[in-house]
């Protein structure tokens, strides 16, 4: 029996989605069925036009007109909560996809928008027979526990701090 992995790229360096993507791509080229879901994003990165011409990459719909968790009001983060459970719930009935990327995820449950208990519930279900990759910044020690692969990204410079905003087809 093949074994399936979780793996967790988070951090405060640039690259945990760009490395999430590429091993989607990998895995799709393989003949693996991808599903990806992406939380607090709102699907209009530049990568989705490409990801959605390739056959066996399944991107999840994201929920429209996202803000920051810290700038949601109160119905809004209620809205996104509900949102994001039922997501989950749709993605764990789709036994048909071998590789899950749960993009900021870490980042959705941090802001309490999904209960990390929903999280690994999805992962004690999926795990023995589907590759799961989690990115987002700061994981929990139980979500640090069920990793196999943990890959931090730390910015050493980045020139956001000088001033740069996020440029369409680098950072977004």
């Amino acid at each position: 029996m093949e074994r399936h992995c979780i793996h967790l790229y988070y951090g405060d360096g640039k690259g945990k989605t760009t490395a999430a993507i590429g091993l989607a791509i990998r895995a799709c080229g393989n003949g693996m069925r991808v599903g990806i879901l992406s939380f607090l994003k709102d699907g209009n990165s530049s990568e989705n036009r490409i990801l959605d011409t390739i056959p066996g990459i399944e991107r999840f719909p994201c929920l429209p007109a996202v803000k920051f968790s810290f700038q949601m009001t109160s119905d809004e983060q209620t809205k996104a909560a509900a949102y994001y459970h039922a997501l989950l719930k749709r993605a764990e009935a789709r036994h048909d996809l071998d590789f899950f990327l749960l993009d900021e995820v870490l980042d959705v449950c941090q802001a309490g928008l999904l209960s990390e208990e929903a999280l690994l519930h999805f992962l004690h279900q999926q795990k023995n027979r589907a590759e799961i990759v989690l990115t987002g910044h700061i994981p929990s020690e139980r979500l640090l526990a069920a990793a196999d692969y943990i890959t931090e990204m730390h910015s050493h410079r980045h020139p956001y701090r000088e001033g740069l905003t996020a440029r369409r087809g680098i950072e977004w």
